[in-house]
């Protein structure tokens, strides 16, 4: 998955949802009737990069999320995450402000246009704290975590679960409020496994797009009848012998 390292979309053609892409010269390109000039890189993953972009309209900067679409199978993923943020108009979660779908030969790339956060990701802030040998004072923790609780329950209010949470997929923003973002992994959140079939196709599904070292248990190991639902999100292991987890009205 991609990670976003700040520094300084079914299948369809090269127009979606009536939103025209072109590359009218170098350094800028044009979503949705606007320009933008490309700034910098701001980082990359194994099929996807963000690139800094400015808006002449607007003079804002923008994060741009490009996904390398090889096949039908990757146009429908990418697609996939575009609807996802198209469900929510909430405080907690990265919002979209514009897409679209680039055709590059036989390939194509999806479009992203995001919101740029200059203060990066909760991970990166951690780091920034633990180079000066400094700790994140308790109140701020407990902010910052109901932030993420009152994203991840507007995703599960919708029936979906984010499956692939982490410091690095939570933004902060001027007001250090966390923002949700990589919406690519959500799927429905109430997954019925009825056979030895659909459990591997699940576990082979969560071994693509959910992170090792922040997947959830029972996605390791998926058993042949069993129900996968949001606690994916929510889960605590209290030692190596047993652990307990609940969903809890965490936000009011």
């Amino acid at each position: 998955m991609l990670s976003i390292q700040i520094v300084g979309l079914k299948d369809v053609e090269a127009v979606i949802m009536g939103h025209a892409l072109c590359t009218c010269s170098r350094g800028t390109l044009t979503i949705n009737n606007k320009r933008y000039l490309l700034i910098h890189r701001l980082g990359e993953g194994g099929f996807s990069y963000v690139d800094l972009v400015e808006g002449f309209h607007d003079g804002h900067f923008y994060a741009l999320k490009r996904i390398l679409c090889h096949d039908k199978d990757d146009r429908q993923e990418a697609m996939h995450e575009v609807e996802m943020h198209l469900l929510f108009d909430h405080p907690n979660i990265l919002p979209l402000c514009a897409h679209a779908m680039m055709e590059r030969g036989s390939k194509y790339e999806a479009w992203l246009l995001l919101p740029f956060l200059k203060r990066g990701t909760l991970w990166q802030e951690v780091e920034i704290l633990r180079d000066k040998g400094a700790f994140m004072p308790e109140e701020r923790i407990l902010a910052i975590l109901h932030g993420i609780c009152r994203g991840l329950q507007a995703i599960h209010n919708k029936g979906y679960a984010h499956r692939d949470l982490k410091p690095t997929n939570v933004l902060l923003d001027d007001d250090d409020q966390p923002l949700l973002m990589d919406l690519g992994s959500m799927n429905q959140a109430h997954i019925e496994v009825r056979n030895s079939r659909e459990a591997m196709s699940v576990q082979d599904w969560a071994a693509q797009r959910c992170t090792i070292s922040y997947r959830a248990p029972e996605l390791f190991t998926v058993e042949r009848e069993c129900v996968i639902d949001e606690r994916t999100d929510i889960w605590v292991r209290s030692n190596k012998f047993s652990r307990g987890r609940e969903v809890l009205p965490l936000c009011h």
